[in-house]
């Protein structure tokens, strides 16, 4: 018996190589036809107002709002939009004149959106979420 084998365990480096079964069996009668087609299409590139919008997007979410028609409703939490907003005007501090004027109109414009809407929802002026 080796010395690595007595320890009790075995170390081995899988990167490169395929992952086994990350993929869950399949439910019977389940269809994975929009699963394929979600991973077939590419995913688009990240950028600077991409990642804005992704913030923005999940503020707008914990104040109520339905992105999705489909989408069940979700709780208020005000508290963690204005962790999100937060973060965003720190963000935009930090990058002051280093940004393009597209990438600044989109931060400020989002910002704005989100200040207004918390206000709105912290006063209690529009406490039910829209759809």
């Amino acid at each position: 018996m080796s010395e690595e084998e007595g320890q009790g365990f075995v170390i081995r480096d899988r990167r490169g190589q395929p992952a086994e079964a990350e993929v869950p069996p399949a439910k019977p009668g389940a269809s994975r036809e929009g699963e394929d087609q979600a991973a077939a299409q590419p995913a688009p590139p990240i950028s600077f107002s991409s990642f804005v919008f992704s913030m923005g997007t999940s503020a707008l979410m914990l104040m109520g709002e339905r992105i999705d028609p489909s989408q069940l409703e979700t709780p208020v939490n005000l508290s963690q939009a204005k962790e999100i907003i937060d973060i965003l005007s720190v963000l935009e501090e930090k990058t002051r004149g280093n940004l393009t004027s597209e990438e600044q109109a989109v931060l400020k414009d989002m910002l704005y959106a989100l200040r207004m809407k918390y206000v709105d929802l912290s006063s209690g002026k529009k406490a039910t979420p829209s759809s």
